[in-house]
């Protein structure tokens, strides 16, 4: 695994050990990344990585030009490897790394990205405490996103669904 684009393009990432993280294949990140440079919204950007494992969303973030990212995850392993991460490539200085529960409020930011486990069922619950514009979601299927979101676009990555979301009343 390792940064697909921006200024830490190349540099390899780890993922903590065990069954409990499913990092996001570089082909899936560039391909996500791809979409959210369609719409200009990472440069600049205020974003977080939710259920965020080995932080790579966040990290790819940061390297494409987010000026902040938050990083929320439960796991003291993955946190260690978001905290070995953001020293590797570099952008540590630009990131908050949160030891606790992804689904708590994590205030304004431009684009969140999601991906708790494949059992997780409170996608509407998370949906709708999110203060943000734009929303990444991973699962293994396709997600309700409720009456506040609009679904912009769905992509499948082998067993991955990506689900690009935008808060209704934002452009």
């Amino acid at each position: 695994m390792r940064v697909v684009g921006g200024e830490a393009k190349g540099r390899k990432l780890v993922a903590p050990t065990g069954r409990d993280t499913r990092p996001t294949s570089d082909r899936a990140r560039e391909a996500v990344f791809n979409m959210l440079a369609s719409l200009r919204v990472v440069d600049g950007a205020q974003v977080a990585d939710l259920f965020a494992g080995s932080g790579a969303m966040g990290i790819e973030a940061l390297s494409r030009g987010a000026a902040r990212a938050t990083f929320v995850e439960r796991d003291g392993a993955a946190v260690r490897a978001i905290e070995a991460n953001l020293q590797a490539t570099g952008l540590s200085e630009r990131a908050t790394v949160v030891r606790g529960d992804a689904t708590a409020p994590v205030g304004r930011m431009d684009v969140v990205f999601a991906d708790p486990p494949y059992a997780f069922a409170a996608w509407t619950e998370l949906l709708d405490q999110l203060d943000a514009a734009i929303a990444v979601l991973e699962s293994d299927r396709e997600i309700d996103v409720g009456a506040k979101w609009l679904v912009n676009k769905v992509r499948r990555y082998g067993s991955t669904v990506v689900t690009l979301a935008q808060r209704k009343g934002t452009t």
